[in-house]
């Protein structure tokens, strides 16, 4: 009998509580949670209407990031009475559950899914679930995070456990050198376009290929927490030395003898060379170019130097009809080069892309450069601590001499939450993960692409080609 695993399996297997009789499901233990002031209020509520505790407070963190200003000067001062109370909630739950809280001014505050890994707190192996669906970013270190509902989250709070039914299996393996230009956003925005918005619905996805091993952690980040735009409720990639040398000497990270163990157990959790999985996708990273969406859906993409498709290109008459209604949104004509969109914001931040990296492919297009005039250009990094760490690279000079807001971190203009929010007809250029309508702000289009991308089209005034700006 061939006992060979996935990587998703044996991280499964490994936190099965038992089996659930006669429903396909299984209470699984989980490792941790990140807590945010917006998905987590009803959940406190419904504890403490049932007279319940947390089980355990110290497998669990509240960030503030959803709703909190960016503005240069931070306080504690919210943009609506709403989000005032949801910050002010959020605290008196940290206190009266006894959880770790990183407020506002808090040194270590920042976007959860920053956050969360660069306080060492994901490693690989673990099961992390949270209220945010790009929870999958903690793939990237070798762990398995994935979204939940409020209820869920109500249910992890009381009892550590869920009800989880295991998913199927998908692996995309990614393999050459990755070209001029080209970076992680590009290559998952390559692998959504071709399997769609639902190609990944239903499977946990692992990510392998020498594309991968060569590229960084925070690259590898991007793909996990992208990939959920094609459906995934995980993703997974196996760790190795890199993912090691990220996580140790963390805050929260092992150490001594105890870190000495844990590094050898979590290079040998891999998927079993004949594991089978139930589905298997490959792409050679040489034909991935830079990437923009033209649509409102983050499969509705092509390269930068291509043309809106037109609707005779697509035989499917529910495609046809979404790039019908896609197209009306988006303001564009079938046929038009996407280099001619003109933009009126630029945007570089979200969970997806405003780690350090990010934030250094951004400065290395715009230094010596100035943002195009009617262009407003925001760069919000992923943390706090991301962003003293730009400015001692001096990476804040170099945006802020282009023309670019330097702001505070947050989740922002990613989902329009705060007061970073776009008018009806405003067109932006955004380093972000969703282009749905009004993701952020009723009315307003939003063509998603890398930073390095997003810092070449600040420059032009409309969408670029990062190529030419080498």
């Amino acid at each position: 009998m061939d006992n060979s695993k996935t990587l998703y399996d044996k991280i499964i297997d490994a936190h099965t509580v038992r089996q659930l009789d006669g429903s396909g499901q299984i209470l699984l233990y989980i490792d941790r949670t990140i807590l945010n002031e917006y998905t987590s209020p009803q959940a406190f509520s419904g504890l403490r209407e049932a007279g319940r505790k947390v089980w355990n407070p110290a497998a669990a963190l509240m960030v503030v990031d959803h709703v909190n200003p960016t503005a240069a000067h931070r306080t504690r001062t919210m943009p609506d009475d709403g989000a005032a109370r949801q910050v002010e909630y959020f605290g008196e739950n940290a206190r009266d559950f006894g959880i770790e809280l990183f407020d506002i001014l808090d040194a270590r505050q920042g976007i959860e899914h920053v956050v969360a890994p660069e306080q060492g707190l994901v490693m690989p192996g673990m099961v992390v679930a949270a209220g945010d669906s790009h929870t999958t970013a903690y793939g990237a270190l070798g762990a398995l995070g994935f979204g939940i509902g409020t209820s869920d989250i109500e249910h992890y709070l009381a009892t550590q456990t869920l009800v989880y039914r295991r998913l199927k299996t998908m692996r995309i393996s990614i393999d050459g050198p990755m070209p001029l230009g080209v970076t992680a956003k590009d290559v998952v925005m390559e692998v959504i376009r071709r399997i769609g918005a639902d190609g990944a619905t239903g499977y946990a996805v692992e990510f392998a290929g020498d594309t991968i091993a060569t590229m960084s952690v925070e690259g590898r980040m991007t793909i996990c927490t992208m990939i959920v735009e094609a459906g995934a409720r995980g993703a997974v990639i196996a760790a190795d030395q890199k993912v090691l040398d990220y996580i140790e000497g963390r805050p929260r990270a092992p150490k001594g003898d105890l870190w000495a163990q844990a590094r050898r157990a979590w290079l040998a959790l891999k998927t079993d060379p004949d594991a089978v999985f139930d589905r298997e996708i490959t792409l050679r990273a040489e034909e991935v170019a830079p990437m923009v969406t033209w649509g409102t859906s983050p499969d509705q993409a092509a390269t930068v130097n291509g043309r809106v498709p037109a609707l005779d290109e697509e035989t499917d008459p529910v495609r046809r009809r979404a790039m019908t209604r896609a197209l009306g949104y988006m303001g564009l004509e079938p046929g038009m080069p996407l280099e001619a969109v003109a933009i009126s914001h630029a945007f570089i931040g979200s969970c997806t892309n405003s780690r350090i990296e990010d934030l250094r492919d951004a400065a290395r297009v715009l230094r010596g450069r100035r943002v195009a005039d009617g262009v407003r250009a925001m760069i919000v990094p992923g943390s706090t601590q991301v962003r003293h760490q730009a400015e001692a690279e001096g990476l804040d000079r170099i945006f802020i001499e282009a023309g670019f807001e330097w702001r505070q971190s947050g989740c922002s203009m990613c989902l329009a939450m705060n007061d970073d929010i776009l008018q009806p007809g405003d067109r932006c250029a955004s380093s972000t993960n969703r282009n749905f309508e009004g993701r952020q702000g009723p009315g307003a289009r939003t063509h998603l692409m890398s930073p390095a991308m997003v810092a070449a089209a600040a420059v032009a005034g409309h969408l670029a080609d990062v190529r030419d700006f080498a």
